[in-house]
């Protein structure tokens, strides 16, 4: 009588921890060999505001999911630099859900200063039909409990002459 009540308890207790991850069946997904990285690619730079101290961007982008199941985003960590400079780095928390076989957009805001790199920034525009080469490194936070971090790297490059008007 006494083991049957304690097993009664710890099939119980079994139960209770086991009772939250029976919804997390589409997790095992990201866990398992099936799990496809999702594509992110960098759509577009706004700017919001350049002052002399502070410029302020928004980095537009488009995740797309390749799986069977919807892929839940906790956000973005990220590097920007222009040439070997680095021009901004930081973190998005920004949480969203991508439906299984589709795509989503999402913006993260960029605060930087430019003045420290001034001197650099006028000599390249000193030839602005000369490409300047452009990479942005960062990792997008998948998942909810059990994430994984997907790397992405894209570069790339700019013709400063197209951006100045004339």
């Amino acid at each position: 009588m006494f083991y049957q009540a304690q097993m009664i308890r710890i099939l119980s207790l079994l139960f209770f921890f086991a009772l939250p991850f029976s919804g997390l069946s589409g997790c095992s997904t990201w866990l398992s060999d099936s799990f496809q990285d999702p594509d992110v690619r960098l759509l577009k730079v706004d700017v919001v505001r350049a002052k002399l101290l502070e410029q302020q961007f928004v980095l537009r982008f488009r995740i797309d999911n390749p799986n069977d199941v919807s892929l839940p985003v906790r956000g973005l960590a990220y590097t920007v630099h222009l040439n070997d400079v680095k021009l901004a780095s930081g973190e998005s928390s920004t949480w969203f859900t991508v439906p299984a076989h589709g795509s989503q957009t999402f913006e993260v805001p960029v605060r930087t200063n430019l003045w420290r790199h001034m001197k650099y920034i006028v000599k390249l525009l000193e030839k602005p039909d000369e490409p300047i080469k452009y990479r942005l490194q960062g990792e997008v936070k998948t998942g909810l409990m059990f994430g994984k971090s997907v790397h992405l790297t894209r570069n790339g490059e700019i013709i400063p002459g197209s951006y100045i008007p004339e």
